[in-house]
């Protein structure tokens, strides 16, 4: 049997306030979604005034990029997103009744080179949604180092 970080509330929490920390920082209103493994909300954040939508688009983003180990927006990258007409996957974002994101705003949690997570915003564009989820990342690395844990902290994850 292989031992293996459990993403945990702790943990989550953290995330969603570097999240919205770093949205507040740069002007705009976002919902943030962490997910553990199997893509189920661990913390769910929408701040004051953000568009009502927001749960559960951040939630569905957060679903994909835990359940497909893959940053959402990797799906509609050019030339060989799978999600793309006419390659592989297209169609692929009406899966699980509509819930799998086929753009930009969702990363998976990478610790230790396995997938414990995801975390999914909406709110922002994507180069916003972008800057907070990194930031999210970064903060629980920040948290996890001291135990001698590895966070990936990247925008562009696939594994």
């Amino acid at each position: 049997m292989r031992s293996s970080f459990k993403l945990e509330l702790e943990e989550a929490r953290v995330m969603v306030a570097a999240a919205i920390r770093k949205s507040q920082e740069i002007g705009v209103l976002e919902t943030v979604c962490v997910a553990d493994e199997g893509g189920y909300p661990l913390a769910l954040e929408r701040m004051d005034r953000a568009r009502v939508t927001g749960p559960q688009i951040a939630w569905n983003k957060a679903f994909t990029a835990a359940g497909h180990k893959r940053s959402t927006h990797l799906f509609n990258q050019s030339p060989n997103g799978p999600a793309l007409p006419g390659n592989e996957a297209f169609g692929i974002q009406w899966s699980f009744e509509g819930r799998f994101a086929v753009f930009v705003g969702g990363f998976p949690i990478v610790v230790d080179d396995e997938v414990v997570g995801g975390i999914g915003l909406s709110g922002g564009n994507g180069e916003q949604d972008t800057a907070c989820g990194v930031a999210a990342l970064q903060a629980l690395q920040e948290l996890l180092t001291p135990k001698k844990h590895r966070v990936l902290v990247k925008a562009d994850i696939k594994l």
